[in-house]
Parts: C-alpha cells; structure tokens; sequence
C-alpha cells in the first residue's frame, strides 16, 4: 500500500521503473533528495558540497537503517579498492571530461557522495551496463541501476502451456 507522501512519485516514474521494487527505492530516493532553486543538490537537507566534507561517521547517520548497519559491521577491502580506482579516474581525466569506465561486480556497493560524476561499468551477469553516478543516486546501490534480467513480454501461449495449445499449426 501506498503511503500519502509517496502517491506523487507513482504517476511520473512508474515507466521507467519496470520493477516495483525498484520502483519503491526510488520513491524513497525522491524524498530524500531535492534541489534548491538554484540547481544545487541536497541530500536529507545538506548540500553537495557539504556532504563531500562529512567524515564517513557523520555521512552514515544520514543514511537508511538498512545502510546505517552494514556501515557498523565493516566494510571489505574491495568497496574501498573500488572507490580508489573511482578516484584515480577522476583524476586522471582531462577538464569537463567523462572519466574512464570503472567496471565492477559489486552490485550492492552504496553509492557515497564522492563518486557522483565517476562512470562505472556494473556487471548484469552477462555484461557490464555503464552507469554515470549522479547527485540524486546517494545512498542507494549500483545495482538499481543495473538491470540483471529483461522484463517478461508476453507473447502466445507454446506448447505445454494449456490444453488448449496442444496443437499449435506449422504455418
């Protein structure tokens, strides 16, 4: 069920979304994430700028419970490899240039404020799909943006479907 503040968000992005799991997650983003009149972005009320200088503790409170926890029990080695190479990147890149494709397999890495403008090359399980992190992404995971299978398209019923389609004409 719906709750009231979320009702907006179900006419306007219910197309793009084909998984209504993904479509909740990003009902949640909206609400979190909004800009001034000036085009700047915020994330729970702080700006962008802003956010870049929190230190991770301070930036974890800001984040779901969900996100919040699996700060507390630790983060692998590979989350932070995987945000060096984001940085080498970036930095490597020449002025009001996309940086270089960072591929990567982990989908559930939480999208952090410093790897807004980065592209990453998230694997699907059949190939890597490039997505370009922006501001309005913060605090969510690369795997939303990633789709891992094709949607279902419903065509006429085969063979074994019912016992209607039993016989099913060559031409």
């Amino acid at each position: 069920v719906l709750d009231r503040p979320h009702a907006h968000c179900l006419s306007v992005h219910v197309v793009s979304l084909p998984c209504p799991v993904h479509f909740f997650s990003f009902c949640f983003l909206r609400s979190c994430v909004s800009f001034s009149s000036f085009g700047s972005c915020r994330y729970r009320g702080i700006e962008l700028e802003a956010l870049l200088d929190l230190k991770p503790v301070e930036l974890t409170k800001l984040f779901p419970a969900r996100i919040r926890r699996r700060f507390s029990r630790g983060l692998p080695k590979k989350y932070s490899v995987l945000l060096k190479k984001l940085r080498k990147a970036k930095k490597e890149c020449p002025m009001h240039e996309k940086p270089e494709v960072v591929k990567t397999h982990l989908r559930n890495m939480i999208i952090m404020p410093e790897m807004i403008g980065s592209v990453v090359g998230v694997y699907s399980g059949k190939s890597y799909i490039g997505v370009e992190v922006k501001a309005e992404m913060v605090g969510t995971y690369l795997a939303e943006y990633s789709m891992s299978y094709k949607p279902v398209k419903h065509g006429r019923p085969g063979i074994g479907a019912t016992a209607s389609s039993k016989f099913v004409p060559l031409k």
